[in-house]
Parts: structure tokens; sequence; C-alpha cells
């Protein structure tokens, strides 16, 4: 990574930090909020959330994708607490989830670092609609929406930020990425827009797609299962 890249690092991600913090004191602190049901249901959907992204076996590579690209599930609880609570709620279990993952990081913390970023993007927009129209037609709309706003963050980010930030953190040859990139897909033949557009674009949108099915089915026994838990412990 060159001085240029590491500016434009540092630039873009003091720029998401003032953004996400202008976010978050605009549409979700309010005095009180830190209510006992609050932080017993962040809680447990944090715990299901961290376990579901440390266990090793619950996450696998796609063919046709590097193998540095891994399929989890760990937004699935943080989107079902986002519906079921509201967007702060499941800010919160991505944010705890994250802080739990760190000490096991195989990355330096590049790879917490952009799944924090992701996650927060679909977990917050999608709960937001829904929060405004609760029904499957309001889940639905918040659910694309705030996919095709995380498919053009998540890619551009992947591709101009964090791989840069990724080899000059780990030290990991730029040229053994793009020959892995090419392995996968033939048509990627750099680390710009080839990767953007045949790599980290679909790789995501087959990501966000099992996502998105997976909350619709578990959205409701899941909900109704903490809910209880939730308000047992609570008490």
């Amino acid at each position: 990574m060159g001085k240029t890249d590491l500016v434009r690092f540092i630039i873009s991600i003091v720029a998401i930090g003032i953004l996400g913090s202008f976010l978050l004191s605009k549409l979700f602190l309010k005095r009180n909020i830190f209510t006992t049901k609050l932080i017993t249901r962040v809680a447990l959907f944090s715990g299901i959330s961290a376990l579901l992204y440390i266990i090793p076996y619950l996450k696998f590579a796609v063919p046709f994708f590097p193998s540095f690209l891994e399929i989890h599930f760990d937004e699935i609880p943080a989107m079902i607490a986002g519906f079921a609570y509201g967007p702060f709620c499941g800010f919160l279990v991505i944010l705890i989830k994250t802080i739990i993952k760190l000490p096991f990081t195989s990355s330096l913390c590049v790879g917490e670092l952009t799944d924090f970023i992701y996650g927060s993007i679909i977990v917050v927009i999608s709960s937001l609609f829904y929060k405004k129209n609760r029904s499957i037609k309001g889940a639905l709309i918040g659910l694309l929406v705030a996919m095709a706003v995380q498919l053009v963050v998540s890619g551009f980010v992947t591709t101009f930020i964090i791989l840069d930030f990724y080899i000059f953190v780990m030290g990991f040859p730029k040229q053994a990425i793009i020959a892995m990139s090419h392995m996968a897909n033939p048509m990627v033949k750099s680390l710009g827009w080839d990767f953007f557009l045949f790599i980290a674009l679909p790789f995501n949108a087959f990501k966000d797609v099992i996502i998105i099915i997976l909350t619709m089915l578990l959205y409701k026994k899941t909900h109704s299962i903490i809910d209880r838990a939730s308000n047992a412990l609570a008490k």
C-alpha cells in the first residue's frame, strides 16, 4: 500500500465514522433508551450472532469466488433483532458481535472492520424501512433497498479500500490476490474495477440473497422465542 492508498483509507474511515455517528445521534439516540429489556435482548442476539461468527465450520467458501471470501450467517440474528425491536437494537448486536470477535481475529481486525461496515448497512437500513411499515411488503422493500445500498458500498469499500489495507497490514502479495481472483473468475485481471464487477458485487449479492431468505424464514419463530426469554430475564 502506497502513501496515497493509506491516506485514502484513513480519510474513508474518518468519513464513515463521522457519518455513522451523525446518523446514530439523529435516528436512534433518545433518553432512557437502554432499558433492561433492550439490554437483555441485545445480549441474547449478540451471543447467538457471535457464535455464528466465531465457530469455523459455520462459515464456508463458495465456488467461483476466491477462498478468502466466506459466507457466514451472523447478520441473521442482528436483522431479526432489528426487525423485532428497532434499528438501534440491530446495530448494537452487530457492534457487540464484532467486539466479541476481535480477540479471535486472524486478519488483524481488517475482516472484522469490513463485516461491521457491511452488517451495519444491511441491518440498519432494512429495519428502518420495516419500522415505518411493519408488514411483509415493508420488510421486502427494506431488504431490497438495504441490499442495493450494501452492494454498492461494500463492493467499493472492499475493492478500493479494504484490499489495499489488507495487503498493507498482512503483507500479503498483491499479485497473489490477483492470481486467486483470476483463478476463481478469469475475467479478473486486476484489483480495480475487474474485482469490483466480477468478484465483489456477485459475491455480496449471493450472500445477501441467502441472508435475506433465511431471515424471512426464521424471523417469526426466533423473534417469539427470544422475546419470551428476554421478558423472563428482564423481570
